[in-house]
């Protein structure tokens, strides 16, 4: 009995270490663009978020999502796993989220510079599901407004050719870049 008691302990630690080991991504990005993205991920900082992004990417939801919203100078904005997928109708993509629940806010100290990823939102802190973005230069603004989720730690260089958008709210014309394929690395 006490060997089973072990087992199951031990298989539960290994679970939970297992979870906690999920801290980054690896994005390959294909358009304008073409290369990999790694993102290591905060889940010290907003694990709730962390959490939702590895469990999409594990389940295969961010593959084949487009860029829908690129401003020159600010952020590149994917993760509409609901109206974003590449051969879909684009006119809907950044309106959707996932079928998983929206995530309470989870503000931090850490601001938004070149590099850094946050979530999406409605008006509403609370609103974030799905949807993130690349920050192409520093945000002060985004400060304690957005959850910062993580960080670009190599591929920027993808990420600034990624296709810009148009007008004020740079929307993407044509044929967006895509996040082929997201993966969870260790």
């Amino acid at each position: 009995m006490r060997k089973l008691a072990t087992a199951l302990a031990t298989a539960g630690f290994a679970a939970l270490a297992g979870q906690a080991g999920a801290t980054g991504l690896d994005i390959e990005v294909e358009g304008a663009a073409n290369g990999t993205v790694h993102v290591d991920l905060f889940d010290d900082v907003a694990p709730k978020h962390v959490a939702q992004i590895t469990t999409l990417a594990e389940q295969g939801a961010y593959d084949g999502v487009v860029f829908h919203r690129v401003i020159d100078g600010f952020m590149a904005q994917t993760g509409d796993v609901q109206y974003g997928k590449t051969g879909g109708d684009m006119s809907m993509a950044g309106r959707g989220g996932s079928d998983l629940p929206d995530i309470a806010a989870e503000f931090s100290d850490k601001p938004f510079q070149r590099g850094t990823v946050g979530m999406a939102r409605s008006q509403s802190p609370d609103s974030a599901n799905s949807q993130f973005f690349i920050m192409f230069a520093p945000g002060d603004f985004l400060n304690g407004q957005y959850t910062v989720v993580g960080e670009v730690t190599d591929g920027m260089d993808v990420v600034d050719q990624i296709k810009r958008g148009e007008g004020a709210n740079g929307a993407v014309i044509g044929a967006p870049d895509v996040m082929t394929k997201v993966t969870v690395t260790e």
